[in-house]
């Protein structure tokens, strides 16, 4: 990576962007998806990590924030200021009714790239923050995407900034799964590839936990879910 940390965001440019389905599925799931995934114990417990590691009153990126809960709720209750971005309209609605307190924007994570719309030096620029969350949102992307939106929280990050990201260990690229009713597509990868993928992209894994789920529901077996804690690399 180039000492501006710029390295690869090009290739956004040379990308096709589909999220065709992805959005709707989740639209239509809404907040049966907090029933379907009950007892979120390894998220809540990477959420606290980050919650108490950052400095009183951060600001804190939470990307594919969902129906806002756990992670901005409980960002949001520690006292930090919470920044949500999903894809999914339905899921942002529900967000801005249960962390009243947040702040949410229909924005993909491509969006957030140095000169895009919401990234820096767009019109709609977020600015930089303390810390990032992305739980289980990377994952909705093919492969070819993952490093790029790494790099781009690395550019997003402050100095020594954290990252708390979790992924589903699995050896698969932009793969149609069953999911509540509905399809949707999915990446992910072996531990010692995720590892090495989120090093590659600036960060230094200063934690690491992992948790076997078994969602409330018949057509998704149980998964490995895996929780990386993360510094940015200057």
């Amino acid at each position: 990576m180039s000492g501006d940390g710029h390295h690869g965001y090009e290739a956004y440019g040379r990308l096709e962007i589909d999220r065709s389905g992805q959005a709707e599925a989740f639209d239509a799931i809404g907040d049966r998806y907090d029933e379907a995934f009950p007892h979120k114990d390894g998220q809540l417990r990477s959420g606290q990590w980050l919650a108490d590691a950052l400095p009183s009153g951060a600001r804190v990126l939470d990307i594919g924030s969902g129906t806002g809960v756990p992670t901005a709720r409980q960002l949001s209750d520690a006292g930090h200021e919470v920044v949500g971005i999903d894809i999914s309209p339905g899921m942002l609605k529900i967000a801005r009714d249960q962390v009243p307190d947040g702040t949410f924007h229909l924005v993909d994570v491509a969006q957030l790239r140095p000169g895009a719309p919401y990234g820096p030096g767009g019109a709609h620029d977020l600015g930089t923050f303390d810390g990032v969350s992305a739980y289980f949102s990377l994952l909705m992307l093919p492969r070819v995407e993952i490093p790029l939106a790494l790099r781009t929280v690395h550019g997003l990050l402050k100095p020594d900034g954290l990252l708390a990201l979790a992924m589903v260990e699995a050896d698969v690229d932009d793969f149609s799964i069953p999911f509540l009713g509905n399809t949707i597509r999915v990446s992910g990868y072996l531990r010692d590839e995720l590892r090495q993928v989120v090093h590659d992209a600036g960060f230094d894994i200063i934690g690491e936990d992992s948790h076997t789920y078994a969602p409330a529901s018949t057509d998704v077996p149980p998964e490995l879910q895996i929780f990386l804690h993360c510094r940015r690399r200057a």
